[in-house]
């Protein structure tokens, strides 16, 4: 058997040849576009880089002025940290009620599912002025409803408010990838077994017990897929928060993304090399949160399975 398997297979020659036919184009971009850049970013942030040609080697003092000399920074990393940790506890859940909606085909499910997730279509650039609409002080939604409905005290202006314009962000990327969140959870229900589910139900557990004792567990791996996605997502949030509030008002919506943007480009005395040390070090975190997340989640929905 094995020789005649050999025996169908292309001489090495010809598999090296179509590795690199298929593989190479990829390769070339990755290096190109993905790691180049990186070392790139690494190499700058031990330079003083005023301009692409004029470098000046300071070693790691980049790095000590981010944890001596720079306030803004760690505000960026506090929204950043904050809006990873809410956003997949609020996601998630609703996606999975969604989902369980959904996977118990309640009228319109079809039209629902298209108009959960179409938002995920959307770009940034559609959907910040859209939102920054709904959230107007003055004629925006949000505060018409309010005042509509007598809680006219309630309305402020939610994007221009240091308490409020990071959660409403918060709000907006919910309402974009809920619905990208659901589409996979339905996709998980629906191909569980329907013998285990049937069985459950003619041993004569409920829906709700069905769901906590059966669907969660077989569904766990996916959810925690689906929050390293959300967590990765959320640390290196940019667009977002650039079309609709730029940072603002006073740092209060400012991500790392953001804040590495403005130093490289838009601030008084140009300098590549501090933004790239402070790219290099989020780099490096994320590679970390990603890792111990995927580790510590995977390892606990097996156990528990």
């Amino acid at each position: 058997m094995r020789r005649r398997r050999e025996a169908g297979r292309p001489d090495p020659p010809v598999r090296w040849a179509l590795a690199a036919t298929f593989l190479g184009p990829a390769l070339l971009l990755y290096l190109g576009f993905t790691l180049y850049p990186m070392l790139r970013t690494l190499h700058n942030s031990l330079f003083v880089v005023p301009t692409v040609d004029q470098q000046e080697f300071v070693g790691l003092q980049n790095f000590r002025d981010i944890f001596s000399a720079d306030d803004v920074i760690w505000q960026a990393v506090r929204h950043s940290v904050l809006w990873a940790t809410v956003s997949p506890l609020v996601e998630i859940p609703i996606a999975f009620l969604l989902a369980l909606a959904l996977f118990a085909k309640v009228p319109g499910a079809r039209f629902f599912r298209v108009a959960w997730f179409a938002p995920v279509l959307l770009s940034y650039v559609v959907v910040g002025p859209i939102w920054m609409w709904i959230y107007n002080h003055e004629w925006g939604a949000v505060n018409v409803a309010l005042r509509a409905v007598g809680l006219g005290d309630l309305a402020r202006p939610w994007l221009g408010s240091l308490s409020t314009a990071l959660p409403a962000l918060i709000v907006v990327t919910t309402w974009m990838f809920v619905g990208f969140y659901m589409v996979v959870l339905l996709a998980a229900l629906s191909s569980l077994p329907t013998s285990v589910l049937e069985a459950a139900w003619m041993d004569g557990a409920g829906w709700w017990r069905s769901v906590w004792t059966i669907m969660i567990p077989l569904v766990r791996p996916t959810i925690a897929n689906l929050v390293v996605l959300s967590v990765i997502g959320k640390l290196k949030q940019f667009a977002l928060v650039w079309v609709m509030t730029n940072g603002g008002p006073f740092w209060a919506t400012e991500t790392v993304a953001t804040y590495i943007v403005k130093r490289a480009f838009e601030w008084k005395t140009l300098d590549l090399g501090y933004p790239s040390a402070v790219a290099t070090l989020w780099l490096v975190v994320m590679l970390v949160v990603t890792l111990a997340l995927t580790r510590v989640l995977h390892r606990r929905a097996q156990l528990e399975f």
